[in-house]
């Protein structure tokens, strides 16, 4: 094993050839590092990838201002401030500082910093352990790899093939969170996490927003609670929701000026822009799968350790999005920092059972996966939901509890909406998981995450004593409503 550190190798050879230089490439390459091996990583965009620059980082940065003064109007003498609409161009400058620019110059030198080589091109499997790149500068270079080659290419727009699309260029999520004028009239379709938050987000800086759903509910993974305030919230706000409703054809003529969606309802809705929310599909089409056996377009099937199950000799890791394990970048993150000490510790032949961050073993455990939607009010959940937890076979009970009778929740906001629920095995007497939908409830999650990953009992669950008056006294509700 080569433990150098770092930089160009003899030949192009290196213990690690991570392909995809987000937020989980980037953390596989640390972790890899840390271990003691060298590394090259391939990336033919931005450093720092999706969620950086398209996704998490400036969709936040848009919907902040559009809360913070959504906020400001629940509450009496914040509201006789509040006298002027969220200013658009001043929010898309903060976007863009929040985003760098769109330049990685920080991020890229970091990577080198730690001693990885970054490799700026489209690198493609081309049989084992070999990633050829095809160079920013029309140039091939072809990478070796000593102990493993990581896929971490993420995820990319699904768009459904509908008659006129072509034409009418929608705009996909990285669209809606880089575009620095407002439509007037914008057609949201999908009811999902982004399209939640840009209905937020768009109607706050000013667009008269249309969501269009599909289904009977936005957040149809979550309690139904949650799709339900949340479509309250965004009525309220202006947000013209329509659900049970499909768009089945597109036209711009010429691809310019209005955009007219033909429904199927028979009716047809004219918007200045469209965007399609209407899932992700994994960015694996074009990477060489073909070359070790794999099928091109496919997600990725993964061990505990985010070995690719198909290749026998173990070589190949996918981590993040590619897996289809959770979609969200702190999960990627995670099973990132997970396949990177395994491929180190496998690489200097450590057995996996004690990890150096100081867990049992190496491996990535999916039983607690939190997720925050960022829109008004924001949406919550670890863990399972009711019918999730009973459709796996558990006796379970939920506890409710109305936000809007909590103290600390009414100092928040005056006529607090929200709610909470959690989830609790009566067989083992811990909980399987727990949701919030609310103002400002982003930041109780994590109090529920350990308690669903740490498998807490709920009876040591009362000796966690939230503090007056604070949002958490609900987690004390949850308890006496459980207690009955």
């Amino acid at each position: 094993m080569n433990m150098a550190t770092g930089g160009r190798q003899a030949d192009n050879i290196y213990d690690v050839v991570v392909i995809g230089g987000g937020p989980v490439g980037t953390n596989v390459a640390d972790r890899a590092r840390a271990g003691g091996l060298s590394v090259a990583l391939v990336e033919k965009e931005l450093v720092g990838g999706e969620c950086q620059y398209r996704a998490c980082v400036p969709s936040k940065a848009l919907l902040r201002p559009v809360v913070a003064v959504a906020d400001a109007r629940r509450v009496e003498g914040a509201l006789e401030a509040v006298g002027r609409p969220v200013d658009a161009a001043a929010t898309f400058e903060r976007r863009n500082r929040f985003v760098s620019n769109w330049h990685d110059d920080e991020t890229a030198g970091w990577l080198k910093g730690i001693g990885a080589r970054l490799v700026r091109g489209h690198g493609r499997l081309d049989g084992p352990r070999q990633v050829a790149v095809d160079t920013l500068d029309d140039g091939r270079l072809v990478l070796s790899a000593r102990q493993a080659v990581a896929v971490c290419t993420g995820s990319r727009a699904a768009v459904p093939d509908l008659p006129g699309m072509a034409e009418a260029r929608p705009w996909i999520s990285r669209d809606a969170t880089s575009a620095s004028t407002v439509p007037e009239r914008l057609a949201i379709v999908g009811g999902g996490g982004v399209g939640v938050e840009m209905s937020t987000a768009w109607q706050g800086l000013g667009a008269s927003v249309t969501l269009l759903v599909r289904g009977q509910r936005l957040l149809p993974r979550m309690e139904p609670f949650v799709g339900e305030m949340v479509a309250q919230y965004l009525s309220e706000a202006g947000v013209d929701v329509r659900t049970g409703v499909s768009v089945i054809a597109v036209s711009r003529p010429g691809g310019t000026g209005p955009v007219t969606l033909v429904l199927d309802d028979g009716h047809e809705l004219e918007a200045d822009e469209v965007l399609f929310a209407t899932g992700r599909a994994p960015l694996t089409d074009d990477i060489g799968l073909e070359t070790v056996g794999l099928t091109p377009g496919a997600w990725l099937d993964i061990d505990e350790t985010c070995r690719v199950r198909a290749i026998s000799d173990g070589w190949l890791y996918a981590m993040g999005d590619v897996n289809h394990h959770a979609l969200l970048t702190h999960q990627g993150k995670y099973q990132a920092r997970i396949g990177g000490d395994a491929i180190a510790a496998r690489a200097a032949g450590r057995p996996l059972d004690t990890a150096p961050w100081g867990a049992h073993a190496i491996t990535a455990d999916s039983y607690a996966v939190p997720q925050v939607f960022f829109c008004d009010p924001e949406a919550t959940a670890v863990g399972l939901s009711a019918e999730q937890a009973e459709r796996a076979g558990h006796r379970v009970r939920a506890v409710d509890v109305d936000l809007g009778q909590v103290e600390g929740a009414l100092e928040y906001a005056d006529g607090y909406r929200g709610r909470a629920r959690m989830v609790v095995d009566l067989d083992r007497g811990y909980l399987l998981g727990v949701t919030f939908v609310g103002p400002g409830v982003a930041e109780l999650l994590h109090s529920a995450t350990v308690a669903v990953a740490g498998q807490v009992p709920v009876h040591r669950l009362w000796h966690a004593v939230p503090c007056f008056p604070s949002i958490s006294e609900v987690w004390l509700r949850l308890l006496e409503a459980y207690r009955g």
